[in-house]
């Protein structure tokens, strides 16, 4: 018998290199060390500007001036008087507001007659500047604080009415018509499909409805207030107390901030699905 040639040795097996995961779907990571650095930077550099004289006294003060009257103001007593009463009057105005957004918006969104009837109203109704409507509002509810809670609900009313029915719009229908497949009744499938989906579009009319909601505060506490962010501001104004006004516009910056702020809170946790 003829002797088999050799079998050529097999190559040796390359060794497995571990492969990194790309499904993180664009989640932002968290940085939080990059946005207070951008203030102390910001603030650094305006202060620099203010003490090599680049930037002029009389048109911009210095940061220290402004938090120097600002620290006068808590001193004083004064500074819990200005910013309670516009809490107050932005809890009640906000929050009554952006919860008849949302119930108007889902109506719009879910029920054929609702958007046939209140569609053209929001569109005619939006546009117009809701402190021209302050006179008005003063008529009817008088000076006092009903006028700027009426201010305050209209402004955050229609962003988050549009917000709402359009996140409702959005939804994926393959995912209500699975819902409807597997005989879910309608109340289930707007609880478990439909809010869910429109969740981050209600969460983002919240977050703009909070910023138009601060711009007509300060607006109409400027009109008529005796205590207020916006009746601080323009007595600093009237006064040509830059510091002051400064002092006031960073009271209005940190409101801006802490309503963000509680809004991402409730965003990361009524939100984990998606992660």
């Amino acid at each position: 018998m003829s002797e088999q040639p050799p079998s050529p040795a097999s190559p040796p097996r390359p060794t497995p290199h571990p492969v990194p995961f790309r499904g993180g779907g664009f989640n932002p990571r968290p940085l939080g060390i990059v946005g207070p650095l951008v203030f102390v930077g910001l603030i650094g550099l305006w202060e620099l500007g203010s003490q090599t004289g680049v930037i002029g006294a009389l048109f911009l003060p210095a940061p220290s001036e402004a938090f120097a009257a600002l620290n006068e103001l808590f001193q004083s007593g004064f500074l819990w008087k200005h910013l309670s009463a516009s809490l107050q009057r932005l809890a009640m105005g906000w929050s009554l507001g952006s919860l008849a957004g949302v119930l108007v918006g889902l109506s719009i969104g879910l029920f054929s007659l609702a958007r046939a009837g209140l569609v053209p109203v929001v569109s005619a109704l939006f546009p117009i500047p809701k402190i021209a409507l302050l006179p008005l509002f003063i008529i009817w509810f008088g000076i006092g604080e009903g006028s700027k809670v009426a201010t305050l609900f209209f402004g955050s009313f229609f962003p988050t009415v549009i917000a709402t029915y359009g996140g409702v719009d959005a939804v994926d229908r393959g995912l209500i018509r699975m819902g409807q497949s597997f005989n879910l009744s309608w109340l289930s499938i707007v609880r478990k499909i439909v809010l869910p989906g429109a969740l981050p579009a209600i969460l983002s009319g919240c977050r703009i409805s909070a910023s138009i909601a601060i711009i007509l505060l300060v607006a109409a506490e400027m009109i008529g207030a005796e205590f207020g962010v916006g009746a601080y501001i323009l007595l600093a104004g009237n006064l040509m107390a830059m510091d002051q006004l400064i002092a006031g516009v960073v009271l209005l910056s940190s409101m801006g901030l802490i309503v963000a702020f509680l809004i991402g809170k409730a965003e990361r946790r009524l939100l984990r699905w998606r992660r």
